[in-house]
C-alpha cells in the first residue's frame, strides 16, 4: 500500500512538472505567472494589477492577513490562449471567463477576456482571500455569500447590482435568500439568472458591510469559520435569527 501510494505521488508530481514546463513564467512578489502565447504588454499589466489588488482586497473586506504569498506559498495565474481553449480545458460553462482555486491559490483566465483587469482578476483573487480567511472546506458557507464577497470587488457588477435588484424586486422576482443558499451559480445557464444571482449575492454583503460596517462583517467571517453554522453567525455579529431575517431586512433597506 505505502509503495502503491508512492508511485501515485510520483506520477502526480512528475505530471505536475511535465504541465508546468509547457508554459512560459513570469514571477513577482506574490504571483507566478504561466502563459503560452499572452502578448508581452497584457502579462506586465496582469502582473502589476494582480500585486495591487494584493493588498487592497483584504483592506476592502477588513480582514487581516495571517496567510501571507511569498516564495513557495506565492498564487498562481493561469492564462490560456483564448476563450474557447480555456473553458474545454477548464471544463467551464459558455459565460465563464475565469475561474479560481481557492485552497490551490490558482485563477484561470486568458488574454483580453472581456473587463479582465476590472472584473476577473479581482473577482477570482477575492475568492481565495475570502476562502483563506473562512475556511477552504466550511459546509456553511453558501455559494451566494462566496459570490458575493468575489463579485464586491468588481465595479463593474457591484455598480451595476443595485439596478438589477431594485429592479426584480419591483417585478417579484427577488429569489428568496433561503432558496438562494441551495443555488449553484455553475450550473445556470441563462444570462439573466446568472446576473440576478449575482446581483443578489453583491448587494447582501454591501448592505451588511455598509449598513452594519466592516468590523461586524469580520466578526460575522469569523464566527462563520469557527462555529461552521450561517445562522449562527448571523445571530452572533447582527442578531439576524437566520436567512430569513437577514432577506427582510436587506429587502427592507432597497426599498427605501
Amino acid at each position: 500500500m505505502k509503495r502503491y501510494f508512492v508511485c501515485l505521488l510520483a506520477v502526480f508530481i512528475s505530471a505536475n512538472f511535465v504541465f508546468a514546463q509547457d508554459w512560459n513564467t513570469a514571477k513577482s512578489t506574490h504571483f507566478i505567472i504561466y502563459y503560452k502565447n499572452a502578448p508581452g504588454g497584457f502579462i506586465d499589466e496582469l502582473t502589476a494589477k494582480a500585486e495591487n489588488y494584493y493588498d487592497k482586497i483584504a483592506d476592502d473586506l477588513g480582514f487581516r492577513r495571517y496567510n501571507f504569498w511569498l516564495w513557495d506559498n506565492r498564487a498562481k495565474i493561469y492564462i490560456y490562449d483564448d476563450e474557447k481553449d480555456y473553458q474545454a480545458a477548464r471544463g467551464q460553462p459558455s459565460w465563464s471567463s475565469g475561474c479560481a482555486y481557492p485552497r490551490e491559490k490558482v485563477i484561470y483566465s486568458f488574454p483580453y477576456a472581456k473587463k479582465f483587469f476590472d472584473t476577473i482578476l479581482p473577482h477570482e483573487m477575492g475568492h481565495i482571500v475570502f476562502r483563506e480567511f473562512v475556511g477552504f472546506d466550511n459546509p456553511a458557507v453558501p455559494a451566494w455569500l462566496d459570490e458575493g464577497v468575489a463579485s464586491y470587488q468588481q465595479e463593474l457588477r457591484f455598480s451595476g447590482a443595485g439596478i438589477i435588484v431594485k429592479d426584480a424586486l419591483g417585478k417579484n422576482k427577488l429569489m428568496s435568500l433561503s432558496k438562494l443558499n441551495a443555488v449553484n451559480p455553475q450550473i445556470l445557464t441563462d444570462a439573466d439568472a446568472v446576473n440576478l444571482f449575482y446581483a443578489q449575492a453583491v448587494s447582501v454583503v454591501d448592505y451588511l458591510i455598509k449598513e452594519f460596517g466592516r468590523d461586524r462583517f469580520v466578526v460575522f467571517c469569523q464566527t462563520l469559520r469557527d462555529k461552521k453554522n450561517l445562522d449562527k453567525a448571523l445571530i452572533w455579529a447582527y442578531s439576524f435569527q437566520d436567512t430569513g431575517e437577514l432577506d427582510q431586512a436587506w429587502r427592507s433597506y432597497l426599498s427605501r
